[in-house]
């Protein structure tokens, strides 16, 4: 047998093989790496090792990298259906949605009861838009493990989707009562109840979720959303920072994005302007997320630079490698302490965070340049809304009028231009919104002129 020379005794490899998978289970994972490249380096075809590593270098945000070590392994033991499905979850995650799903399927095919590989192929199925094939892989999967709260909670998302808002309660109902205190669930199973009219019962979801964890971010703003007692102005750092900590981690929250145009859009504004592609500009994105925007509007900077509060997205904006410079950090504040310091600041789907606009427009404008833009998208408050221009919507976000723009914009001292837009399906319909942009003007009125 082959081993591993240590200070002590030899390992055989297959020893420090488990070593390494509890250092990676319990996040050590420089140690597991260093584990891995030495067994590698003993033997290089080493099926298990190369497998392991692969997926070490996907929880790294190195994608590229574990496709490449997972494929390599699964052409040493082609037959290992667990193999397959972790390479289905690295494509659905790099978005290469077919791959994955020809992935997930060669696992079904070695091992029919495989729930999770039924699962995972239900999330890329739905975000292909085959929503009949996605709910009866979701329902396989809870067959062959009736226990399996993903599945459950994804057939819930789906059903909501498509207003099957009953069935989709009874889904978020069932993982409340296998993991009682699951968020996520608690969240969604109130949002149905939303969509059903049933508000008295989404404020009772919350109220009971205070009542065991009172100073719960999530909860204190859903409950204010719903209810309409005591609004914030803006979501707190805390609730901003928490839910975006575990989308980053969520594939089906990310696949859904194939839906939403917030970027794109952002980017085709900026495009339509006189702003030159040059590479010569300063650019900030503003709630850059997990850098959506970034290789849309990388053609303009010789500088980009990201800021958002929730860490694991900035470290899956890091893995696109189009930034200079990722900063965690509070918008507002951040923009006020960068006086002058950008020609472009783009902000795709992060404002609609903010009821009042006042102070994170007005700080913008104090970190543009002149002649400089800011460009970003909002959810449009349409009809009867609140008489100061914003409202919260149900499901925690803030809509906003087009007439409070103007004006916010306006005592700013930004010029304005405003267009509609559909941003992304919500429910199966499309969620009307606003594209914004304010211009700084130049000190003698003349036309913009960049720095370089």
């Amino acid at each position: 047998m082959e081993q591993w020379p240590t200070t002590d005794r030899a390992l055989s490899l297959d020893e420090a093989l488990s070593i390494a998978i509890m250092l990676q289970q319990n996040e050590q994972w420089a140690a597991a790496a260093d584990i891995y490249h030495s067994i590698l380096e003993v033997a290089p075809d080493h099926a298990s090792a190369l497998h392991f590593s692969g997926v070490l270098a996907h929880q790294q945000a190195r994608s590229e990298q574990a496709v490449a070590l997972i494929e390599r392994s699964l052409e040493l033991e082609p037959d290992r259906a667990d193999w397959y499905s972790n390479l289905g979850i690295v494509l659905q995650d790099r978005l290469k949605l077919d791959e994955a799903i020809v992935a997930y399927q060669r696992a079904i095919a070695l091992d029919p009861n495989h729930a999770n590989a039924h699962n995972n192929l239900g999330v890329v199925l739905r975000a292909k838009n085959k929503v009949v094939q996605a709910e009866a892989a979701y329902r396989v999967a809870i067959r062959i493990n009736p226990e399996h709260l993903d599945a459950y909670n994804n057939l819930g998302v789906l059903l909501n989707g498509q207003k099957r808002s009953h069935e989709a309660a009874a889904c978020f109902s069932k993982v409340i009562t296998m993991r009682p205190k699951d968020p996520e669930a608690r969240r969604l199973l109130a949002l149905a109840h939303c969509t059903l009219g049933e508000v008295d019962k989404a404020v009772g979801v919350f109220e009971e979720w205070l009542k065991e964890e009172p100073d719960n971010p999530i909860a204190q703003h859903m409950l204010a959303a719903c209810s309409g007692r005591d609004v914030p102005a803006r979501a707190s750092d805390a609730f901003v920072e928490k839910t975006f900590d575990s989308f980053a981690a969520s594939f089906d929250s990310k696949l859904a994005k194939l839906s939403y145009r917030a970027p794109a859009l952002v980017a085709e504004m900026l495009a339509e302007s006189d702003v030159e592609a040059s590479e010569r500009l300063d650019v900030l994105d503003a709630g850059c997320g997990t850098g959506l925007c970034g290789p849309l509007i990388a053609r303009y900077a010789r500088r980009l630079v990201g800021v958002d509060l929730s860490a694991p997205m900035i470290a899956q904006a890091r893995a696109r490698n189009v930034y200079d410079e990722l900063v965690k950090c509070e918008l507002t504040a951040y923009l006020s302490d960068s006086t002058g310091a950008f020609d472009v600041i783009v902000s795709a789907d992060t404002l609609v965070y903010f009821g009042l606009l006042e102070d994170v427009v007005a700080a913008s404008a104090n970190a543009l340049r002149p002649g400089g833009r800011l460009i970003f998208t909002v959810e449009e408050l349409i009809g009867a809304g609140s008489d100061a221009g914003y409202c919260i919507s149900l499901n925690g976000r803030y809509r906003h009028t087009r007439q409070y723009l103007k004006r916010v914009l306006a005592n700013a001292n930004l010029r304005s231009e405003i267009v509609p837009a559909e941003l992304r399906l919500e429910a199966g319909d499309p969620v009307p919104g606003l594209v914004v942009q304010g211009t700084k003007p130049t000190s003698a009125g003349h036309a913009a002129t960049f720095a370089t």
